[in-house]
């Protein structure tokens, strides 16, 4: 084709788009007006597909969830149907090419992840609703590939996982003011503070839990050295705020789950022995068992509900006698356990906690939360969700997933060449348990808002193991630390 026919062609095509969106204009239709972004995003999954899942990272925090009601389905809009695109990209390319990266297989996390989802497709066969469950794996792939699979491929540039980082807190940053400032309008009380923070987040507790997983990341960049004076100011300004964001979030599991992830903290920068630890947890969980019953009359004695007062709040953490979330949440469990009694190997199927768990709730149980039709959600834990969906063996290795990316982090941490390693490895590995303390009390990894995080997380901890530990020409060398520095 000639220069001349070429421009040609480009003016007809444009002639006639300009035509058509006129049309479309006159009948007060505006959705031809996105005709240029849908291709402009069309043409970087084939030249810059990389590009594609950093622009996902930036619109999480700000994607909204679409709900129908009548066909049972909801979809982040603008990111999953985005992913959806990685996904089937990706999987092209490999079996293209016929080739990846066979450290990132052999990996003992990745050997783990492809054992979970071995399993969710046999529990799925098995499935209460096999269509509910094979939906959930399919969306369960749309997060893992672009921010495991893919991303960890991206990472061989630490300054890649930087940008994979800021990215998310930049758009979360906006929905933080956002949040602030309505929640300022209405004085900052308890009651609206379980919802300002949508359309972007549901509820407090999933705006809580991801702001816990960022404060230690952001903490990291205040003490990291390659970042300016000025950049590492800002750093701090951002922690100042999403710490201010936290406590106002009202979100007693994100305040628990943050302060118990600093005490795990504590334990890995004082080197204490993995058996200490252990035995200290034993000595706790037997003297628990000696003394549950006093324990249990303690906690019924509290009747202190929720409230704007931070102290009350916080005592009413442990208050399973009136407070209406905590008594929902026990509920939630327990269904789910009589779920799993019943169907202890296969469980009930990925995904279908939500549409089974009615006809398992007790009247002396429910809460004025509760409905009959069982009808307001999943199982309120990352541990017990699983189980009851997936049997013994969902559970376990899901379990197993989260014990292994943690013990990943502490190797990492430990034998970590730069400072630099050192810093991000802690503060993303900190940001994690985070995660999965909160999980004990909620569960989000069927959203992206918590999916992008979680396993982007996963993937630098994979990624600094793999090309910046034990293949240091991979990157490029920073400033080793000797035995003896430590981080200031």
């Amino acid at each position: 084709m000639t220069e001349r026919s070429k421009l040609i062609w480009v003016y007809l095509i444009s002639g006639l788009y300009i035509a058509f969106n006129a049309y479309l204009l006159i009948n007060h239709l505006m959705w031809g007006a996105i005709v240029p972004v849908l291709l402009i995003i069309l043409l970087l999954y084939f030249v810059a597909i990389d590009k594609v899942i950093l622009m996902i990272t930036l619109l999480t925090p700000l994607a909204i969830n679409i709900r129908d009601m009548d066909l049972g389905v909801a979809v982040s809009l603008p990111t999953e149907p985005l992913m959806l695109g990685v996904l089937v990209f990706f999987l092209i390319k490999v079996l293209y090419e016929g080739k990846y990266d066979t450290r990132i297989l052999r990996h003992p996390l990745t050997i783990f992840i492809f054992i979970n989802l071995l399993w969710l497709l046999f529990t799925s066969i098995t499935s209460e609703m096999p269509i509910v469950s094979f939906k959930f794996i399919l969306s369960r792939l749309w997060f893992l590939v672009p921010f495991y699979f893919f991303i960890i491929l991206m990472f061989k540039k630490i300054s890649t996982m930087k940008t994979f980082l800021w990215l998310y807190i930049i758009a979360l940053i906006g929905v933080v003011i956002y949040t602030l400032i309505h929640h300022t309008i209405r004085g900052l009380d308890e009651d609206s503070g379980h919802w300002v923070m949508r359309p972007f987040y549901n509820d407090h507790t999933a705006y809580g839990a991801i702001l816990a997983m960022y404060i230690p990341v952001i903490f990291g960049f205040t003490l990291d050295r390659k970042y300016s004076t000025s950049t590492r100011i800002i750093s701090f300004s951002v922690l100042i705020l999403f710490l201010i964001a936290l406590v106002f979030s009202y979100s007693r599991a994100a305040w628990l789950s943050l302060a118990a992830s600093l005490v795990v903290l504590v334990i890995i920068l004082l080197r204490i022995k993995f058996r200490w630890v252990l035995l200290t947890t034993g000595v706790l969980l037997g003297l628990f068992f000696i003394f549950q019953q006093q324990i249990f009359d303690k906690l019924e004695r509290n009747k202190q509900d929720s409230s704007a007062n931070f102290v009350e709040h916080i005592q009413s953490i442990t208050n399973i006698s009136s407070d209406a979330s905590n008594l929902e949440r026990i509920n939630r469990w327990q269904s789910a356990l009589r779920m799993f009694n019943e169907r202890p190997f296969w469980g009930w199927g990925p995904g279908t906690y939500q549409f089974v768990y009615a006809p398992f709730q007790r009247a002396k149980e429910k809460t004025i939360i509760s409905t009959n039709a069982g009808d307001m959600g999943n199982a309120h834990s990352e541990y017990i969700g699983p189980m009851a969906e997936s049997g013994v063996l969902g559970m376990l290795t899901m379990l197993s997933i989260f014990i292994v990316s943690v013990l990943t982090g502490i190797r990492v941490y430990k034998y970590a060449r730069t400072r630099e390693v050192r810093i991000l490895s802690i503060s993303v590995l900190i940001g994690l348990i985070s995660y999965y303390i909160h999980g004990f009390l909620n569960n989000f990894l069927d959203t992206d808002k918590a999916s992008v995080p979680v396993w982007g997380f996963m993937a630098i901890l994979v990624a600094l193991d793999i090309y910046h530990q034990s293949n240091p020409h991979d990157d490029v060398p920073n400033q080793v630390i000797t035995p003896d520095q430590k981080i200031s």
